[in-house]
This record gives structure tokens, C-alpha cells and sequence, in this order.
């Protein structure tokens, strides 16, 4: 995905770089819990590639409840992959915590000594953007801020729970899912996935004025409602 021009000068500051992004992970899941993680829906991650000025994204979306421990492998191999290759050393999330306990627990049950945090250093946008505003934000909310405009509708976690339940229970169900409805899913994952690399390259356009802390929660408060 090409992602266009934009300013070095804009990016978050992150261990004294504001380039950090050429060194990180973007990565989010759409995942099912119950009680317990259940499975991972949607595994989507990108990482930029400067050569070409792109954005280069992977998916791997959950067929039936045996695919998952070959989700799962995929999932490691890529971030191997990536640290070993391409030199990766940071991942960018939003609330990356959730995800990486998700993603945690299923690899120790299934047996795949991998732990994502040990490997890279987590950039969370949610707790840096809390570091500087003094209050929490959502994903929706602050793409709003940034003036990020999604081509899908946002689906809500619980309907994506539904759906992974019954793609876990039914080994036939994701066959007879209409085809419109996987591609709105990987959509969204895929968005939510480009978000995180354009709220951080544009972080200082929105974030960096602390003068304007009370200014910016009451307008994005505003043109989000």
C-alpha cells in the first residue's frame, strides 16, 4: 500500500528517534475470548518499506478451529522473520497489551516458544497519547483526531466474537460465509493495522502541543460525537 508524503518532523518521538517507524511492526488482532482466549480471528501486521514508500501488509485470517495452530505458526515465522531479516526491533500498537496476552496464551498452549515482547520493544499509542493528555482514548476516536477516514463501517467486538465462535465450532461455517463478509472483516483489521502508522507519522501535527491539551480533548470531542 503506498502510503504518500509525509513529514519526519511529524513522527512520534520514541527513545530520543522520531524514525523509529522504519525500525517497528504495526500489528493488531481481532481476537475471541471467553473466559479465556479462544482464538485469534484476524492476525494483521505491516511494516514499512522506504525504498518504495509502502506499507507492506500480512493477514492471516482463522478458515476452522484446526487452522489455528498453522495460524499461529505463520504468526511466528513472520516475526521471526522480520527481526532476523529485516532487522525489526520495535512494534507500534494500540492497547498492545490485550493482543499480546491473546496471542501469549495460545502460543504456550500450543506449544510455540515465542514471546513477542522479549523480541521487540512495545510503542503503545494508547499510553503514550495518555502520557501526554492526561486522559484515555479509543482507536475510532483518535483516528477521528488525526483526520483518518475509514472505508469500513467499524465492526464491534462482539459481533467479531460471534463469528470467530462459530468459525471455531462449525468447520463448514467460514465456507458459507458470504464472501462480502470476510472481506469487510480483513478490511477493518487492515485499517485499524494502516491507522497505527499514520497516527504515528503525523503524531506531532495532533499531539506534541501541550498548551493545547484542553483545546484538543474539547474538538475532538466535538467532531466525534
Amino acid at each position: 500500500m503506498p502510503v504518500g508524503d509525509f513529514n519526519l518532523d511529524s513522527s512520534l518521538l520514541f527513545d530520543n528517534q522520531n524514525d523509529l517507524f522504519k525500525d517497528a511492526i504495526f500489528f493488531d488482532l481481532e481476537h475471541y475470548v471467553y473466559k479465556k482466549p479462544i482464538c485469534i480471528g484476524v492476525f494483521g501486521s505491516a511494516y514499512y518499506e522506504a525504498k518504495d514508500n509502502t506499507l507492506k501488509i500480512t493477514q492471516y485470517m482463522l478458515q476452522n478451529r484446526f487452522e489455528l495452530k498453522k495460524l499461529l505458526d505463520l504468526s511466528e515465522k513472520y516475526f521471526k522473520d522480520l527481526i532476523d531479516n529485516h532487522n525489526k526491533k520495535y512494534i507500534v500498537t494500540f492497547s498492545g497489551n490485550n493482543d499480546f496476552t491473546v496471542i501469549n496464551y495460545l502460543y504456550k498452549k500450543y506449544n510455540i516458544n515465542f514471546s513477542i515482547e522479549n523480541s521487540l520493544k512495545d510503542i503503545d499509542l494508547q499510553k503514550e497519547y495518555e502520557k501526554i493528555m492526561n486522559t484515555s482514548i479509543g482507536l475510532k476516536n483518535l483516528e477521528c483526531k488525526f483526520n483518518i477516514k475509514r472505508e469500513s463501517e467499524v465492526i464491534s467486538g462482539s459481533n467479531l466474537a460471534k463469528t470467530f465462535s462459530k468459525i471455531m465450532k462449525d468447520d463448514t461455517y467460514f465456507n458459507r460465509m458470504p464472501r462480502a463478509k470476510k472481506e469487510k472483516i480483513l478490511l477493518y483489521n487492515m485499517q485499524d493495522v494502516v491507522s497505527l502508522f499514520y497516527i504515528y507519522v503525523n503524531w506531532n501535527k495532533y499531539i506534541s502541543n501541550e498548551d493545547n491539551k484542553d483545546t484538543n480533548i474539547s474538538s475532538l470531542n466535538e467532531s466525534c460525537n
